[in-house]
Formats: C-alpha cells, sequence, structure tokens
C-alpha cells in the first residue's frame, strides 16, 4: 500500500472513530493512536496531519458542500464511512495544493477508499459527489 494511500486510510478511520462518539473524544490522541499503531511505514506523518487539519478546519463548509451535491442524502443519513471519505476528497479537492494532490487523484484516492471501506455502492456514489463538485469547478 502506497504510503500516501495509507496515510488516507489512517486519517479515515480516525475520522470515523471521532464522528461515531459525535465528535466528543479527543481527535488529536486518536490519530496519535492510529500512526503509532498502524502508520509504522508512512515516511510523511505530516500528511495526515495536514488532511486532518483542512478538514476540521474546513468541516461545516465540507458538510455544506456534500448537502448541496447529494440532496437526497442528508449528512446524517449517509453512513459515517462514506460521509468523511467525502470530507477528505472534498478537502483535497477543493482546499489542499494542487500540485501536491492534482484534483483527478483526490478524486481517485476517495473511490478507492470507499472501495476499501466503504458498503458495495460506495465507490459510485463518492465519485457521483466528487464527480459533480468537480465539474462545477471546471
Amino acid at each position: 500500500m502506497a504510503t500516501r494511500h495509507l496515510a488516507r486510510s489512517i486519517v479515515l478511520q480516525s475520522l470515523y472513530e471521532w464522528d461515531f462518539y459525535n465528535r466528543q473524544v479527543d481527535l488529536t490522541k486518536i490519530i496519535e493512536r492510529n500512526l503509532k499503531e498502524f502508520g509504522q511505514g508512512i515516511d510523511e506523518p505530516e500528511f495526515v496531519w495536514r488532511i486532518v487539519k483542512g478538514v476540521i478546519e474546513n468541516f461545516e463548509n465540507l458538510n455544506k458542500i456534500i448537502e448541496k451535491a447529494a440532496p437526497e442524502w442528508p449528512i446524517n443519513q449517509i453512513s459515517i464511512t462514506d460521509r468523511n471519505i467525502l470530507r477528505i476528497g472534498l478537502y483535497e479537492l477543493l482546499f489542499a495544493d494542487h500540485n501536491e494532490v492534482p484534483p483527478k487523484v483526490a478524486i481517485n484516492e476517495a473511490i478507492e477508499l470507499a472501495k476499501n471501506y466503504g458498503g458495495p455502492n460506495s465507490g459510485r456514489f463518492i465519485n457521483g459527489v466528487l464527480g459533480t463538485v468537480y465539474k462545477e469547478l471546471s
């Protein structure tokens, strides 16, 4: 598994746990534990922190974008896994440095996370939402 893909997986696992507990637990401690337990092979742990910081700083805005791009799916009806994959993907698509993570890479990585961790339709759902947002950017 490529180191950045592993980093995104750790971000997803951490955000999932944080979201599962209604954001009432210390996200920093969750990330530190997950990096220690699962991230031994990551050569740039700052990538994990950059994504998490970006998602948290843009949290409400990301949720609004999800609700606009998937109006039939209120945010609380989207699975915890899928909504956090969308937050990661949208952060990378909209706010991250595109020289570091090009938009199509952000979308493809989110789809891969969905295939690995989501339900049977997660990949298509993530692709649809991120594709809608990407088209609006173009």
